[in-house]
Formats: C-alpha cells, structure tokens, sequence
C-alpha cells in the first residue's frame, strides 16, 4: 500500500505540490497539472523544469491523471485530441518513472438513453488507447467518473468485457454525485458501495473523495474522508482486509471557506486543507485496523 494524492488541489507551483506531499511523509504525486497547464501542455522547458524539481525531492509521480477520454471528450466527435495527449505522455511518464495513466471512456451522450452510447465506438477508442500504453510498459486505468463506465457498475463490466485486460482506478466519491443508469430514469445517485463490491477484483488504485448529495439544490458538498456517502471507511477496510497493496490517491475537492481573501491567505488555506485530508486518511486507515501499512507505504512505489 502506498499514498499520494492530486498534488494540484494543494498548491499550483511544482515546488509547493512537492512540500504538501513531503509534509505528510509521503514521496509520491498523482500528477495532473502544474502552474495551471496539464501535464501534457507543458513545453519542454517547464516540463524539464518539474523534472528535476522532483528528481532533486525524490518526489516520485506514481500516475498521471489525464484528460484522456474524459467527461469534456465526446465520443460523437473525433478522438484526436486524447490519442495526442496518449501521444505526448507516454515519454514523459518514462522519464518519471511513472507507471499508471487515468483514462476514461468518453462522455455520456446526454440526449440518449443509457443503451444508446455508441458503445462499440467507445470499446474501439479505449482498445487503441489501451494498446498504445501497454505496448510501452504502462498501464492505462480506467476511472467511474462522467463517462460511459461511470454510469454505473453494469456498465463498467461490459467496457471490461469487451475490452480484455483493462484495470480500474476506483473513485470513491463520484458515485455520490453520478445517477444511476443501470436502473430506468431518472434513476437514484449511486452507492459507492454497491458500484465498489462488483468491481473490485478488477481494482488496482483508488482515488479518494467523500461527499453529501444535495437532492434539492442538486449538487454535492465535498468533505473529509469518511464523513460522506461515498463509503469510503468501507471500502478501504474492505480493501485492506483483502489484502490490496495499491495507491490511495487524495482528490479533496473540497470548497475551503477563506476567512482572508489574499491570495496569500487563499493559497495557504488549500495547502492546510490538502495536508489535512491526508493525515485525516491515515487516521482512517488506522481505525481500519491496518495502521501498521502507513509505515510500509512511506518511499513504496
């Protein structure tokens, strides 16, 4: 087992997400973007410049969260822009030594029903994807999020079916405020729980994120692991007690309530709030039972 998280949601600068990691003992970053750009947007000089920023902490970066496939790509439209990010990334995660990429399975076609998806357009897309990573030594991710696995858990089975190999990066919180398509509209938010225990074989990462849904303003509140709806006490225990040895990467999202509107004060405020989730996580693991693999996971990769 180790821990990292999205870097990002603490601090903008690469030296930053370096000393919100560092502060919690921990050596590895999801990385996602660094001064406001994406991975992949950076030119050579800015990333050669996260490089050795990294290399001179022994910061490693365990995954890249990429945009590849995601909620803003739809799959009625051409898929350029994600095979060129698969493209861009697949040097650079070697330099890295990083080894997982998050992808997804394009955006949900909102004006259709939930059979009709284009699905074999998507298995297509993910098949190249998956191809293109693999054939370098990388492993492509799958996440539940706005995409068509992400409508529910019938639906990431039958991306998995058709698409032999590919492994899931878990989120937690995204059943809070995903419907759930595997039964007649408008369906119910999701049961992280439910989603988690039919496809938990095929996990090897987890994101983590908690959250409440508001039914009446239709939107979710995202809190500190273990005091939303997204199960997150249960499926860590559950994972743990089954002997998982994957990452657990931090995805706060949470809206911090600045009390200074400084810049300054802001950017210390979202720094304290990622150092927090992640302390806060380590307590959850060890009221799990399972506190003894904190101290395995510091340096594990």
């Amino acid at each position: 087992m180790y821990l990292t998280g999205f870097a990002d949601e603490a601090a903008v600068a690469v030296d930053d997400q370096i000393r919100a990691t560092q502060a919690l003992g921990w050596s590895n970053i999801e990385m996602r973007q660094v001064n406001g750009k994406a991975f992949t947007d950076l030119d050579e000089g800015e990333f050669d410049t996260v490089c050795r920023a990294l290399e001179k902490a022994k910061v490693r970066v365990n995954c890249f969260g990429s945009r590849i496939g995601n909620w803003s790509k739809q799959i009625n439209q051409p898929a350029d822009s994600s095979y060129e990010e698969a493209r861009i990334a697949i040097p650079r995660m070697k330099r890295l030594g990083a080894k997982l990429v998050r992808i997804m399975s394009f955006a949900v076609l909102k004006d259709r029903a939930a059979k009709d998806q284009m699905e074999e357009e998507r298995f297509r897309r993910v098949r190249e994807l998956y191809a293109m990573f693999t054939g370098e030594g990388l492993t492509p991710v799958h996440e539940n999020c706005m995409n068509y696995g992400g409508m529910g858990w019938t639906y990431t089975l039958r991306l998995l079916e058709n698409m032999p190999g590919l492994k899931l990066v878990f989120d937690t919180g995204n059943p809070v405020s995903s419907e759930d398509r595997t039964v007649p509209p408008p369906g119910p938010r999701q049961s992280a729980w439910e989603f988690y225990r039919h496809v938990r074989e095929h996990v090897i990462y987890v994101h983590i994120k908690d959250g409440v849904w508001n039914e009446a303003k239709q939107d979710v509140t995202w809190t500190f692991p273990g005091e939303g709806q997204g199960d997150v006490r249960r499926i860590v225990k559950d994972l743990l007690d089954r002997g998982y040895d994957g990452g657990f990467s931090m995805e706060p999202h949470m809206a911090v309530v600045y009390h200074e509107k400084t810049p300054a004060a802001e950017a210390q405020a979202r720094f304290d709030n990622y150092v927090e989730y992640g302390r806060r996580f380590e307590q959850l693991v060890q009221r799990a039972g399972h506190g003894d693999k904190l101290k395995m996971s510091q340096g594990h990769e």
